[in-house]
C-alpha cells in the first residue's frame, strides 16, 4: 500500500471532527508532535490533543499544497483551514509523516507551524 493512502485517509478523517476516528488512523504506539511541543505518544494522547485542536471548530479542511512521498515517509506542505462561527482561520503548516506499510497506520507525525501567527489569526477569528 502506498503511504499516500493512509495519509489521505487521515486528512479526510480530520475534516470529520471525529477525534476517535482520527486516533484510529494511528498505530497504538504512534507519536504526534506539533513543534516545538512535546510529542504525544499513543492513541489516547493523540486523541486528546486533537480534541483540543478541534475544540470550537465548526469545520476543518487541511489543504495539501505540495507533497513528496517515499517508501514510508512523506512531506506535506499544507494550509490548515478552521472555521469558527462561520469565519475561516488558516495557518501554513509543513508535516512529516511516517507510516507502517504493513498496517497502513501512521506511526509518526511532526507538524511545523508558526504558533505566534496561529495565535494572532485564531484570536481574530473567534
Amino acid at each position: 500500500m502506498s503511504n499516500a493512502v493512509p495519509i489521505a485517509r487521515f486528512l479526510h478523517t480530520v475534516s470529520s471532527l471525529d477525534v476517535d476516528a482520527i486516533a484510529a488512523c494511528f498505530a497504538p504506539d504512534a507519536t504526534y508532535r506539533n513543534m516545538p511541543d512535546p510529542p504525544r505518544v499513543g492513541r489516547e494522547p493523540i486523541r486528546a490533543m486533537f480534541a483540543g485542536v478541534l475544540a470550537g471548530a465548526d469545520r476543518v479542511e487541511w489543504e495539501v499544497v505540495s507533497a513528496a512521498y517515499s517508501d514510508d515517509t512523506a512531506w506535506l506542505e499544507r494550509v490548515d483551514h478552521f472555521w469558527y462561527d462561520g469565519r475561516r482561520c488558516s495557518i501554513e503548516c509543513n508535516g512529516v509523516f511516517r507510516t507502517d506499510p504493513g498496517s497502513g497506520l501512521l506511526v509518526e507525525v511532526r507538524d511545523y507551524l508558526d504558533r505566534a501567527t496561529w495565535t494572532a489569526r485564531r484570536g481574530s477569528a473567534g
